[in-house]
């Protein structure tokens, strides 16, 4: 008996571990509010300076391969045995990875990001300019495009084919199987990989939440006066938290599953009525204008850097970007892997990598091209004020058009679903990672992870607020860097042994 005791213990101090990082953290962000703004940016500059180019080529590396393996020979291979099916039909699946993968984001930066490269864009490109408009949309295309999906689909991809298809934990340990045997995984390195998926997965989903916090408050004011403080931020904080732990709690089913259909139809509708009512044309045009820049240049912006010159764009934007999405690839990728059982790995990547990058591509079309269009009305001086404060340049755009209210209105529910799809995917996904990748983690490890989860946001938006999330984000994406690559070689390891 104290055996066994011992040997829980000894699996469960992945969870011990994450928590004690995870409340030492809060803390910090709570009682040394300062002092932890500093630390933050001082790393920050760090890494971006010093590391940009290793995020450049570990993201186009994730492009590369998951294209490359869709089409190998490896294609057709089940992420399970060969007669599984998928669990959950094309419509909810696509919902809850899109949902989990992107969320908030997109309504937080739809408008607020093209808006920003037109003001102020690369060095080299006159401020409110057509070239200015051109590079606008190609790099919001560009930072919401396949890059971060790619980076999903390599966890997601590795993780599902070693659960479904060799019967392996749900845990991101288990894809270095192939490389360091079973006993080497199960020692101090698969605990630390664990560790470290754990905590970029807290830090990622904060990241979000603070930013779903901010707009969130920026709708209800915007629609009911409401007005904007740290008391109603935690208030907000509070509610969606109840209903994210609820709808976690309730399992993939019954909770998760029927709130990403919910949240793919208020996204699709608002989408629609703010392309109908929107400037349609300039939006069809910006779209197929976009496009065709955003593939000419894949390669060119994928690996620019400056060796001599200014890079302090590509820092503040694009090296941010990977980071945020890398701190988010444990948690998605996890997620995803468990609910596509059955799918092969074509239809994997297809449906993980060019679906969701098409209708993000298409939603920046969308909400840019309604931010831009404000230029002949409002000025570059307006949009420099829209821009300068993200979480109400949507609404600020809306007010200049028809249905506005109704627009907003949605906007505010979508932002409340996709916090909650998001959060709750995270909080699910954490209880499989700290109990030893079971599929169906109880539900006192979900509502723990839940309340962490929110403490977490809570603490960083007390030490200074975006500044400090983003920082949060990159410091703990950046080890993960090197997981996923090796995980890309494991799974060739893996693969090259099929039948």
């Amino acid at each position: 008996m104290n055996g066994l005791k011992q040997k829980d213990n000894k699996n469960n101090m992945v969870f011990y571990i994450s928590l004690a990082i995870s409340i030492v953290i809060v803390v910090w962000g709570i009682m040394a509010q300062d002092n932890f703004a500093r630390f933050a940016n001082s790393l920050l500059t760090f890494l971006t300076n010093n590391f940009g180019w290793a995020y450049l080529i570990s993201m186009f590396i994730f492009v590369v391969f998951a294209l490359v393996l869709a089409f190998s020979k490896y294609g057709d291979i089940k992420l399970g045995a060969d007669d599984s099916k998928p669990e959950y039909s094309t419509t909810s699946w696509f919902a809850m990875l899109f949902g989990a993968g992107m969320g908030i984001g997109l309504v937080f930066w739809g408008v607020a990001e093209p808006i920003s490269h037109f003001v102020s864009p690369r060095i080299g490109i006159e401020p409110g300019s057509q070239e200015a408009i051109n590079f606008a949309m190609k790099a919001s295309f560009m930072h919401w495009g396949f890059h971060p999906w790619a980076n999903y689909a390599i966890i997601g991809l590795a993780l599902a084919y070693f659960q479904f298809r060799k019967n392996k934990p749900g845990l991101i340990s288990s894809i270095f199987i192939p490389l360091l045997g079973e006993e080497r995984v199960r020692g101090p390195i698969g605990k630390l990989i664990d560790v470290l998926a754990v905590f970029a997965t807290v830090s990622g989903v904060a990241t979000s939440l603070g930013l779903g916090t901010l707009q969130i408050n920026s709708g209800l004011n915007y629609l009911f006066n409401l007005p904007e403080t740290t008391i109603v931020q935690i208030g907000i904080i509070t509610v969606i938290t109840i209903l994210y732990i609820w709808t976690a709690v309730s399992g993939i089913d019954k909770g998760i599953k029927l709130l990403g259909d919910v949240n793919l139809v208020l996204a699709f509708g608002l989408l629609i009525l703010s392309f109908i009512f929107g400037p349609t044309l300039k939006i069809i045009n910006s779209f197929t204008n976009g496009l065709g820049q955003y593939v000419n240049w894949f390669i060119n912006d994928s690996l620019h850097i400056e060796a001599f010159g200014d890079n302090s764009w590509t820092n503040g934007w694009t090296i941010f970007y990977w980071a945020w999405w890398i701190a988010w690839a444990p948690f998605v990728g996890t997620f995803i892997a468990r609910i596509s059982k059955g799918r092969t790995i074509k239809e994997f990547i297809g449906g993980v990598i060019a679906a969701p990058a098409l209708v993000s591509i298409i939603w920046f079309a969308v909400f840019g091209t309604m931010g831009l269009n404000l230029a002949d009305s409002i000025g570059i001086e307006g949009l420099i004020t829209a821009a300068s404060n993200p979480s109400t340049a949507l609404f600020e755009v809306f007010d200049h058009y028809p249905l506005s209210i109704i627009l907003s209105f949605i906007a505010v529910l979508l932002l409340c679903t996709f916090f909650i799809t998001s959060a709750n995917s995270a909080t699910f996904v954490l209880g499989m990672l700290t109990s030893q990748g079971d599929l169906n983690p109880s539900r006192q490890k979900q509502f723990l992870w839940g309340i962490v989860q929110a403490l977490f946001a809570t603490a960083l938006l007390f030490s200074g607020g975006l500044e400090a999330l983003q920082t949060a984000s990159v410091a703990a994406a950046f080890p993960f860097i090197f997981v996923m690559l090796f995980a890309i070689v494991s799974i060739i390891k893996a693969l090259k042994e099929e039948k």
